[in-house]
């Protein structure tokens, strides 16, 4: 499997969108698996705060959020496909939590680098809201203030697949892409 750190290959398909879906851990280790994505950076964006750091941005007070920077080409995954992913693997009706986790840095979000992208993210967005009869609360929003975060939570998963959080937590998570989306799934 591809690491996610490796630098994407330029090409005119290759693409950039953020998510935010709570524990960036747990949406990396999905988005690694995923056919046709470069790479996947777990970060921080859309807060006050110039180069934060996870202590900071754990305190509530940058205003940011955990999310993972995904690089994908373009012409063998696209955005709506992305986002399907994104709406199954975590619940987008819970305000700033995701599971035990809580506080603004879990808020569910779309962050675009590209405008042409919110027709797409809006139009996934309504008909998850509809399906989920107007309970969302997935912000989308242009991407601020990025920063990717600290080296160790990079790959977080893959090297600590038995830490008490990733087992109970990130695995059963990957557990359902992998049932839901069997077609989606890297080769190994």
């Amino acid at each position: 499997m591809q690491t996610s750190t490796l630098p994407p290959q330029p090409s005119p398909s290759t693409r950039v969108i953020t998510l935010g879906g709570g524990c960036f851990w747990c949406t990396e280790a999905v988005f690694v698996r995923v056919k046709g994505v470069l790479t996947v950076t777990s970060g921080y964006s859309n807060g006050l705060t110039v180069k934060p750091s996870y202590e900071q941005v754990c305190s509530g007070r940058t205003g940011h959020n955990e999310v993972v920077q995904i690089t994908y080409d373009a012409h063998q995954i696209s955005l709506r496909e992305l986002l399907e992913i994104f709406f199954v693997i975590h619940d987008p009706t819970t305000l700033n939590r995701q599971g035990n986790d809580a506080g603004t840095q879990y808020r569910s979000g779309i962050y675009w680098s590209d405008e042409a992208d919110t027709a797409v993210a809006q139009q996934v967005l309504d008909e998850v809201n509809q399906h989920l009869s107007g309970r969302v609360v997935t912000e989308l929003l242009p991407l601020s203030n990025y920063w990717a975060a600290e080296d160790y939570h990079q790959d977080y998963f893959a090297q600590n697949p038995n830490q008490g959080y990733c087992a109970f937590v990130v695995a059963p998570k990957v557990q359902k892409f992998l049932n839901t989306f069997t077609d989606k799934v890297r080769d190994a």
